[in-house]
C-alpha cells in the first residue's frame, strides 16, 4: 500500500504477483498522471499487479474472454464516508507486459498503468478521434510511443 498519508490522490497498491516491479515508481507515475487529469482532490485509485493465473480468472469473469489480458479498468466513482472519491482500480499483469514488449518491460508497464487510468477517467479507443488522444495522453504521461 503506498499514499496513505492522507494526501491526494492516493494510490493504494497491491503487488500480487512475483516479477519485481517499481512500486514507488509505478505510484508516483499513477498519482502524476491523476493529478495532470484534474483529479487531484480527494481522490483514491486502487492499483493491483497480478500474475496470469489471476488476470485470466479476472479477465474470464469480468470480460468472458479466456486466458490472461495486459491490463483490466474497472471505474468506479463514489464518495466514500470519508468524503474521498474512490475513481475505481486498475489491475495489470507484469508477466503479460514483459512478453508484449521484451525489449522494454518497465516502460511497457508503465505505459499499461496509465493506459488503466485513462480508462478508469472515461477515456476510450473506440474511435480514431478517441484513440489519437489517449495515445497522445499515454505518450506524455509515460514517454512511451503506441503504434
Amino acid at each position: 500500500m503506498s499514499d496513505d498519508d492522507g494526501s491526494h490522490p492516493a494510490v493504494l497498491v497491491s503487488d500480487r504477483q512475483s516479477i519485481p516491479v517499481d512500486v514507488d515508481g509505478l505510484t508516483a507515475l499513477a498519482a502524476d498522471t491523476l493529478r495532470a487529469e484534474g483529479s487531484s482532490d480527494r481522490v483514491e485509485l486502487s492499483v493491483s499487479f497480478v500474475d496470469e493465473a489471476e488476470m485470466a480468472e479476472l479477465h474470464l469473469r469480468y470480460m468472458d474472454e479466456e486466458g490472461p489480458t495486459d491490463v483490466l479498468s474497472f471505474p468506479l466513482d463514489e464518495v466514500d464516508d470519508r468524503g474521498v472519491r474512490l475513481i475505481g482500480d486498475v489491475i495489470v499483469a507484469p508477466s503479460v507486459a514483459a512478453k508484449n514488449n521484451p525489449a522494454d518491460p518497465t516502460g511497457e508497464l508503465r505505459l499499461l498503468l496509465v493506459h488503466g487510468i485513462l480508462h478508469v477517467l472515461g477515456y476510450d479507443h473506440q474511435e480514431d478521434a478517441d484513440r489519437a488522444e489517449m495515445w497522445a495522453r499515454q505518450e506524455r504521461y509515460t514517454g512511451m510511443r503506441v503504434p
